[in-house]
């Protein structure tokens, strides 16, 4: 067995920046789909939750842990945000230029890329595209200021929630993390022809199993 070494070039890795944000409105059959770009983001927290211990005593020993169901959720910070969203965020426009709130609010997917560096490529290593199923967004504060001699943009901030999507052999998920080190490049590139559209058609959010069986490996 060899010799464990650590901090070997191009094993310091780590991880830095969002981009590529793409919202996708669902159809009447639960489709992902006529994806468009979101920009200005400026991060996305993702917080998995539940998964808490219950210990369990007999034999005068703790016996076994049983584990609560985990959920997922997420927060979104961005200097703006699509027309298209305004559906997800509970706003209505009844006439245009005219926007109402406090409406019911509908469930959106989601798709963005982080980037991942290491020692000898600095953060063009690589990147993780990350896929957000059943997201929900609560109603959120924002805060304007007057501008002042120090101008600053506002930032827009929404706490996600999520309805877990059926994957064929494993528990439901609203979570998928395509990691392009390790994955082929033809496989992700046609992924990614699916999200980002191609030519006519527009991008779109494949579900769980579709975006896996698209990586079969090797």
């Amino acid at each position: 067995m060899p010799t464990i070494v650590w901090d070997e070039a191009g094993t310091r890795q780590y991880e830095t920046g969002v981009d590529h944000g793409v919202l996708y409105t669902p159809s009447a059959l639960g489709v992902y789909e006529n994806g468009v770009a979101w920009n200005g983001l400026v991060s996305i927290t993702e917080s998995p939750s539940g998964a808490e211990p219950t210990a369990l005593f007999a034999d005068n020993i703790k016996y076994l842990n049983l584990y609560s169901a985990e959920s997922f959720s997420a927060t979104i910070e961005a200097f703006t945000y699509p027309d298209e969203f305004a559906q997800f965020d509970g706003l209505a426009s009844p006439t245009p230029g005219v926007v109402i709130g406090q409406q019911a609010r509908k469930t959106f997917g989601l798709s963005y890329r982080t980037k991942i560096g290491n020692d000898v490529d600095g953060a063009d290593y690589g990147y993780k595209l990350h896929l957000l199923y059943g997201c929900q967004a609560s109603p959120s504060e924002k805060a304007y200021g007057t501008v002042n001699d120090s101008p600053e943009a506002i930032t827009f901030s929404w706490a996600i929630s999520t309805v877990p999507a059926l994957v064929t052999g494993y528990k439901p998920t609203s979570l998928i993390v395509i990691n392009s080190t390790l994955v082929d490049a033809a496989d992700l590139t046609a992924l990614e022809a699916i999200l980002y559209g191609a030519a006519a058609v527009e991008g779109a959010l494949p579900t769980p199993d579709a975006v896996i069986a698209l990586f079969p490996g090797v």
